[in-house]
């Protein structure tokens, strides 16, 4: 069972969107703001959509230029196509489901995007505010919780199976469970109608603390350079990933299956944090009068599958589940992990009332109160792959640079790692020693040398894989002041005395900066005494 508890930004609620209803590709709703949407979903609304199929030989009688109901394009939200797919498909894609809504004779001119709203709407004088008053006008409506037709993403692709393996190594070595941030990009997913992908191209690890069955998120000081670095190489924030894996038999190297339909696939936390997550990651859209509905952030478990290996399982939560957790209507209930509580209403807070449908013992159905909820009735799950011809954003090495805050496991982020890592990756082509995402980033985030305002050559190097630019970058200043600071840790590195600053001599960047002798910091030139201890520098 796993549990997590965000805190601070990482885990702390901001304004979001939610619902399911949808408006006119043509026409903006009045009032609605100019948004720019994202790549994806403007190349989206220029495509065509539509199903094409082949002339049936036994079925069409017409000629090779005619079309009937067995040949004729099918819309790309039929939901009989997208039943008979192999495997079945249970949600459109977002874009099918706005052709479906903008399809009629009004080309969707009354349909509108709407955000679910859990709070007593503001600005009613007719009475006193809650909880001396209420009235219709100004009291949220009862939301009922249907499973919602269409989903924001419909794959997630990881680029390659080292991403994942880096990332299970920390439980392999430890046992204990772990937690990252899925950067990659957004493309077009062409096995289903209007479809998008996820495609993942490195995970982050924020601070945590992680135990053999819970995890909590901790504040990340260095969240704001990283979705700055990853903008830079063309990457974004698009999901988050975590393990909920207990080992079976070492000896086979199996691990328990635990989450499936006689138990959970989500638990009630889980959709919390991950209704959370979305909330701060909206899915910008001009046909919403907030401009913004819904959300792209995926969420993906790692945890043993039906043969006892590691599977990865994607999700989202329902829009529904996006604004009872927005407005904090939703709770965790601590025995069952599989169901959730809608709140009461309380003199500080009034919630709406939520009901589900369920199926009583004599197969009829019935409308019951969400205190508890099972929280199926919000999830959305998301098919999860690994491409036959693995793709490489960035370069693989038989000895990568280590990963930042795995400092339990020893593996730190210095100066010495970075000399290690330089001294055992020799290729002569720069690019493909540097095209690395944690190594990148403790060039920008380290303490002694971060390069944050003198990157962007090599980040678009790295972006473009443009070797020529790579080797600009390393005549800079920069990177000879960065390889005298590796030199100082008794490292040798290969070719260290062929370029320092602007491809002249790297003795003379060596005069720069010098390292103390008793506590390692790297003092300014000019000085005799260490400006941290303060003892003499010889």
């Amino acid at each position: 069972m796993l549990f997590l508890y965000p805190s601070s930004p990482a885990g702390s609620s901001s304004s979001s969107e939610t619902m399911d209803t949808s408006v006119s590709q043509n026409s903006r709703p009045g009032g609605a703001p100019q948004v720019v949407e994202d790549e994806i979903d403007q190349y989206l609304i220029k495509q065509d959509g539509k199903i094409y199929r082949n002339r049936d030989q036994q079925l069409c009688r017409h000629g090779p230029l005619g079309k009937c109901v067995h040949c004729v394009p099918l819309e790309p939200f039929d939901e009989d196509y997208l039943n008979h797919l192999e495997p079945p498909v249970k949600h459109m894609s977002f874009h099918a489901y706005i052709r479906k809504l903008t399809g009629g004779a009004d080309k969707g001119k009354f349909v509108a995007l709407e955000n679910i709203s859990c709070k007593i709407k503001s600005g009613c004088e007719g009475h006193p505010p809650w909880p001396e008053g209420i009235c219709t006008k100004c009291q949220p409506s009862a939301i009922t919780l249907n499973r919602q037709k269409y989903r924001h993403v419909d794959n997630i692709m990881f680029e390659n199976h080292t991403i994942a393996d880096r990332f299970l190594d920390f439980w392999r070595k430890t046992g204990n469970q772990h937690l990252g941030y899925l950067y990659g990009r957004y493309t077009e997913h062409k096995d289903i109608p209007l479809g998008i992908r996820a495609e993942v191209a490195a995970i982050y690890e924020p601070p945590q603390i992680g135990t053999q069955n819970s995890l909590e998120i901790l504040e990340d000081p260095k969240a704001e350079v990283v979705d700055e670095i990853a903008a830079k190489l063309g990457l974004r924030k698009v999901g988050w990933i975590f393990t909920d894996l207990v080992s079976e038999d070492t000896r086979k190297g199996t691990v328990r299956y635990s989450r499936n339909k006689d138990t959970y696939f989500l638990s009630a936390e889980e959709c919390i944090t991950a209704g959370n997550f979305q909330n701060q990651q909206p899915n910008i859209c001009r046909l919403s009068p907030d401009g913004h509905f819904g959300s792209k952030f995926v969420t993906v478990v790692a945890t043993g599958g039906p043969d006892n290996q590691v599977h990865f399982e994607g999700y989202q939560v329902s829009n529904q589940c996006m604004a009872l957790v927005r407005d904090e209507c939703l709770l965790p209930c601590r025995d069952a992990p599989e169901l959730g509580y809608a709140k009461e209403s309380s003199s500080e807070q009034y919630v709406p009332d939520v009901f589900y449908k369920d199926i009583d013992k004599f197969g009829n159905e019935i409308t019951q109160l969400a205190r508890p909820l099972p929280v199926e009735y919000l999830i959305i799950d998301i098919t999860t792959t690994f491409p036959k011809d693995p793709v490489y954003t960035f370069s693989i090495s038989q000895n990568p640079f280590p990963i930042e805050n795995r400092d339990v496991l020893g593996e730190t982020q210095d100066f010495h790692s970075l000399a290690t890592y330089l001294s055992q990756n020799t290729s002569s082509i720069f690019l493909d020693i540097i095209s690395d995402f944690h190594l990148l980033l403790f060039l920008v985030t380290n303490e002694v040398m971060p390069l944050r305002d003198s990157i962007s050559l090599l980040l678009e190097a790295v972006r473009t894989k443009n070797e020529e630019l790579a080797q600009t970058w390393k005549k800079s200043e920069q990177w000879a002041t960065i390889e005298q600071l590796c030199s100082t840790v008794g490292v040798p590195l290969p070719g260290l005395q062929e370029y320092g600053a602007m491809g002249g001599s790297s003795h003379a960047v060596a005069a720069a900066m010098w390292p103390c002798q008793h506590c390692t910091f790297m003092n300014q030139p000019g000085t005799d005494h260490c400006e941290m201890c303060s003892l003499p520098r010889s």
